[in-house]
């Protein structure tokens, strides 16, 4: 552990190829702003669609989200890069609790938020646990094969969601194709801060060539502006106050659990990509999502998580420093402000967001990947073999199991499955002759 509480960041003013920027350096203040834009935007989609699948007030989730940042940023003294965004394990759990029939906002929120108040807290106390017993029991429950299958299945997960924007017509799909282009041309062809921000100049540039090809030549649905028009500069986000509820509690509660998975495969994947020890500082992290989540739930907001987008954007312009993430954090706080600007992103078309989400969620499962190849996993035991094969297939699949009045969603099952399935074979072939040669290779 570190003796100060935040780095000393040491700032780089040239980068060249294959180079990285380590969580404690940093770009010049302007390249700085620039990464947090791109990471903003990376985080904007889902930070938008999930509050928006609830029921909540898109511009307080946007503001959440940086608030969120911003304590996850002071709690882990600066050394996890990070940015939390609204959690898609609180979809299926605030519906089954309202009802919500998925139109305008959630008439009973309140009591959903209640749910998720005390979901943070839970969450908060597993993380005050962590930090005072250390994490050798998770990493007896996680260890690389298992986070590496997790992260791998959550990008698999998301991988349906992306498709299906892009499917409504032959259009839509030509669209997303054009927009994985651009983005794979920013990846290839450019140098420089260009390329480190291919996902925002990719985006850019396939949103100017929808433009021109609905808007010019009449080929599709054109970008429609009067929204942005209607909308005002600034303005106030609604507030929602919570209502706690015995059966809303039970059910929404447990999603921490989940939560806690996720972030651990996150931290996993970062820790890989930079290859920076962050074990001391998951107790932190995990203390910081639950208090984020806490706040947020208390204020109309939905329960947020480290986000995988971001470290797939991490993983493809090697820039690791937390300072962009505050960058990015300020940035969604001030937007939270702005209806207008809310109204501007929903100007977006979908085939750009889907074929960028097609990209970013891909990166995701790769770092799945990542994961196994540089803690050296041997995929060779049968054990882990199997535990890999049934955990891809439920996160692909997205297979839901119904526990009481509890459902688990696909990535739930995916986690769970993982951890139960290595802890058994694990326990089988701990009991088998040559067991101590084999952990060995693990």
């Amino acid at each position: 552990m570190a003796r100060s509480w935040f780095p000393q960041w040491h700032k780089k003013t040239a980068v060249g190829a294959g180079s990285i920027i380590a969580p404690d350096e940093t770009l010049p203040a302007g390249q700085t702003l620039i990464l947090g834009l791109q990471h903003a935007v990376a985080m904007f989609g889902a930070t938008v669609l999930m509050p928006l699948l609830m029921g909540l007030d898109p511009n307080l989730s946007i503001m959440m989200s940086g608030v969120g940042t911003l304590l996850f940023f002071l709690i882990t003294g600066g050394r996890v890069p990070s940015y939390l965004g609204s959690s898609a394990a609180f979809v299926g759990v605030v519906i089954g609790v309202t009802g919500f029939n998925g139109q305008g906002l959630n008439p009973h929120l309140g009591v959903a938020l209640g749910g998720i108040v005390a979901c943070g807290l839970l969450y908060t106390l597993i993380g005050v646990v962590v930090m005072k017993a250390g994490t050798r029991w998770i990493e007896r429950l996680m260890p690389p094969v298992v986070t590496g299958a997790v992260v791998m299945a959550i990008g698999l997960n998301l991988a349906p969601i992306a498709v299906r924007s892009v499917s409504a017509s032959l259009f839509d799909s030509w669209m997303a194709v054009l927009t994985i282009l651009c983005i794979g041309s920013a990846a290839v062809f450019t140098r420089g801060m260009i390329q480190r921000l291919l996902i925002l100049v990719g985006l850019m540039a396939a949103w100017g060539c929808y433009a021109l090809l609905t808007n010019g030549l009449g080929l599709g649905k054109p970008v429609d502006f009067s929204l942005v028009a209607q909308a005002p500069w600034l303005g106030l986000p609604q507030i929602t106050t919570p209502v706690f509820s015995a059966s809303a509690i039970t059910l929404i509660a447990p999603v921490a659990v989940i939560l806690v998975a996720e972030n651990l495969g996150h931290l996993k994947a970062v820790a890989a990509m930079t290859g920076r020890n962050l074990d001391p500082y998951i107790g932190r992290a995990f203390v910081g999502d639950g208090l984020a989540t806490l706040l947020s739930g208390s204020l109309g907001g939905s329960g947020v998580t480290t986000y995988a987008e971001n470290i797939g954007v991490m993983a493809v312009t090697r820039v690791y420093s937390t300072l962009a993430f505050v960058a990015a954090a300020v940035i969604a706080l001030l937007l939270g402000f702005s209806p207008k600007f809310g109204a501007l992103i929903h100007t977006i078309p979908a085939p750009v967001i889907g074929g960028a989400s097609i990209v970013v969620f891909g990166l995701i499962a790769v770092a799945g990947a990542r994961i196994w190849v540089q803690n050296q996993v041997d995929l060779n035991q049968n054990g882990s073999l199997i535990m890999v094969a049934v955990t891809l297939v439920l996160g692909a699949g997205d297979f839901a199991l119904r526990i009481g009045d509890f459902t688990l969603g696909g990535i739930g099952t995916a986690t769970f499955g993982a951890i139960l399935l290595h802890a058994l074979l694990r326990h089988r072939a701990a009991s088998l002759p040559g067991a101590d040669i084999a952990r060995q290779h693990r």
